[in-house]
């Protein structure tokens, strides 16, 4: 299944960012943890030590199961190297800020999703440029392309400091010295974050939505199969861990919404020329919103039905 087109390819490598955007993404990236971060505790962390099956589970399918899994099917498919190194990427970085609202609406264990976003985003900092380097070499149709977009690891690992683990200390800090602050505004965080990068997305795509389109069927069938598969990883490692359903809903949400916006930061900071793998972590970044939605809508639409027939039960006995 290779879905390259040398023309195209050709197009879509012009993707660039001037700086001033760059820092402005960067910045969206940083404001966007430092919202959800708000709401986070050091009792969310001790959690994770009290009870760590749930979240060592989900940290196990998302930094260890998901990029090997993603390594192989790019391998055995013979996508090509930069939809594969795009695909590749995503799947390295943490779980999206946007999992613990889904995992709230679909009335999953929220306690659980809070715990592996606040762990996973430290994890990332060493996480995340490791598996991409790891997997990428793996992966024989990717070692060229990766080794020509090679960069210091360090220059990585400052990167996800800066947008991942400093905002997120900061945005605990101020939550627990401004509680009322934190409960008040974490909303406006929310959705101001999903607006503005949305925005950005739409705005990279708007210069070259011809290219986009060219490619846009391809490009969306392994975005929708990944973003799958992603899912399909959570649900069966929290299985496999006997985790209760409110457990296995949260592990299942956080492994299947990546942070595609950390992944776009990177690409546009470190490698603005890799068109195809911009392609992929921006589709990435539209599709989980909907895909984590429509989960999350049934999971709280089979928890009302589950209620009512509770319901009818006690009532008719």
């Amino acid at each position: 299944m290779n879905v390259s087109n040398p023309v195209v390819i050709a197009s879509i490598d012009s993707f660039q960012m001037s700086p001033a955007a760059l820092v402005a993404l960067n910045a969206v990236l940083a404001f966007m943890m430092f919202g959800v971060s708000l709401g986070l505790r050091k009792a969310d962390f001790a959690r994770v030590f009290r009870r760590p099956v749930a979240p060592l589970t989900g940290l196990v399918a998302q930094f260890l199961l998901l990029p090997a899994i993603t390594c192989l099917a790019t391998w055995a498919l013979n996508i090509s190297p930069g939809l594969a190194l795009g695909m590749i990427l995503v799947s390295c970085c943490p779980g999206g800020t946007f999992s613990n609202v889904m995992t709230w609406i679909g009335r999953a264990n929220v306690a659980t999703s809070v715990s592996m976003t606040a762990v996973s985003s430290v994890a990332a900092v060493v996480m995340t440029p490791f598996n991409f380097a790891l997997y990428g070499s793996l992966n024989p149709h990717t070692r060229e392309a990766l080794q020509a977009i090679a960069l210091p690891a360090e220059n990585m690992v400052m990167m996800v400091v800066l947008v991942l683990a400093l905002p997120m200390a900061l945005g605990m800090i101020a939550g627990a010295r401004w509680p009322r602050f934190a409960a008040r505004s974490e909303p406006f965080f929310r959705a101001a974050s999903l607006l503005v990068f949305l925005l950005f997305v739409v705005i990279s795509f708007s210069k070259h939505w011809h290219t986009a389109l060219q490619i846009a069927g391809a490009v969306l069938v392994l975005v929708v199969a990944h973003n799958a598969i992603a899912f399909l990883i959570g649900d069966l490692a929290s299985r496999a861990a006997r985790l209760p359903q409110g457990d296995r809903r949260a592990v299942t949400m956080e492994v299947g919404i990546q942070n595609s916006g950390l992944a776009l930061a990177i690409l546009f900071t470190f490698y603005p020329e890799a068109g195809e793998m911009l392609v992929i972590a921006g589709f990435w970044g539209v599709w989980h919103l909907i895909s984590g939605l429509c989960l999350a809508g049934c999971w709280n639409l089979s928890q009302r039905r589950v209620a009512v027939r509770v319901n009818a039960g006690e009532y008719s006995g």
